[in-house]
């Protein structure tokens, strides 16, 4: 069972959180990046989703999973009863980086190095030490890297990893990533894997607290 907070306390971890944001979207670190900051905008949650990078469009709606991927995605969450506007204001969505790293030469999205990476990390640090999530959802290979050590998504996804971070206990629960130029998440073993993992966020206890059963 988790601790009531008192008033105050949240009073003031909501000022902190509102004061990160502020920073986050002030931040310049990574001139190869392409502005602008995205990011969640300030709550408390003890759900925090954990994205890749935005892509191009993101920066023009001013919100995580804006586009073609975060269609999919709460599409995924909708098949479990929540619906985009209800997730986007009772769970937190962080991210590996929060700024959109540009195309590669031959036109994809490319992929932010490990420096831009580190340069981020210090953000979702800082969301941890306020939030103190008790469920974590990383969604797609860069997030779920962070994380996890592993070989194939077919050996994380569809499983609730119980591990230790920032010094707390907490869940982890795998997503691929719902982009549409992947077919991992839409034929079998990953459909079933992915739709194992929509089953373990509905049942799982903070889900419901934040949520409903």
């Amino acid at each position: 069972m988790t601790e009531k907070t008192s008033p105050a306390s949240s009073k003031k971890t909501k000022d902190a959180i509102e004061k990160h944001v502020k920073s986050l979207l002030a931040c310049k670190q990574c001139p190869e990046m392409v502005g602008p900051v995205v990011t969640h905008h300030a709550m408390l949650s003890k759900i925090m989703l954990v994205g890749q990078a935005p892509g191009p469009k993101e920066g023009e709606f001013g919100k995580p999973f804006a586009w073609t991927a975060g269609k999919t995605l709460f599409r995924w969450f909708a098949s479990i009863g929540v619906d985009e506007e209800t997730f986007r204001h009772r769970a937190y969505m962080a991210a590996v980086c929060h700024c959109f790293p540009g195309k590669t030469k031959h036109g994809g999205d490319r992929v932010p190095s490990k420096l831009e990476v580190k340069n981020c990390s210090g953000w979702m640090k800082t969301e941890f030490a306020l939030l103190e999530p008790e469920l974590i959802i990383p969604v797609g290979r860069l997030a779920i890297d962070q994380f996890l050590n592993y070989s194939k998504l077919t050996d994380v996804i569809g499983k609730v990893h119980r591990m230790e971070l920032e010094g707390k206990e907490r869940d982890l629960v795998p997503l691929p990533h719902p982009s549409g130029a992947s077919t991992w998440f839409k034929k079998d073993p990953g459909k079933t894997l992915t739709e194992e993992a929509l089953a373990s966020l509905k049942n799982h206890p903070e889900w419901q607290k934040v949520f409903g059963g």
